[in-house]
């Protein structure tokens, strides 16, 4: 993967707000000066150790799984603002709707009741 393509990600996500840590691998994308510098520039911490993560990367590996064969697969999308929408409605039934068995069968939102829904723009 490209670091041009990295760095536009990491910009359009900020326009969604800024973590206070950014946790990635060791990737030559993630590494180069021109990507690390508007983590530094926001005084982003930055974490490439890798420790502690591998129940993290269990619960985001759960979440791919289920959008990819309850979304991607059997979606048919026209464009890529069709998809963008589905997008939206999926993560809001998921985190709002949708009872999750690791979590006693509640939603995320009900364990992070002050996290609104933000109020965006459509695509």
């Amino acid at each position: 993967m490209e670091t041009g393509f990295c760095l536009a990600a990491l910009e359009a996500a900020f326009r969604f707000g800024q973590p206070e840590i950014w946790n990635s691998d060791q990737g030559s994308q993630f590494t180069s000066p021109d990507f690390l510098a508007p983590l530094k520039k926001r005084d982003i911490s930055i974490s490439m150790d890798g420790r502690g993560r591998a129940l993290d990367n269990v619960f985001i590996e759960r979440l791919w799984r289920s959008l990819k064969y309850e979304l991607i697969y059997p979606g048919d999308f026209a464009s890529g603002a069709d998809l963008f929408q589905a997008l939206d409605r999926y993560f809001r039934f998921y985190n709002h709707r949708r009872p999750h068995q690791a979590l006693g069968y509640r939603t995320p939102a009900d364990l992070f009741p002050h996290r609104s829904i933000r109020k965006r723009s459509s695509p």
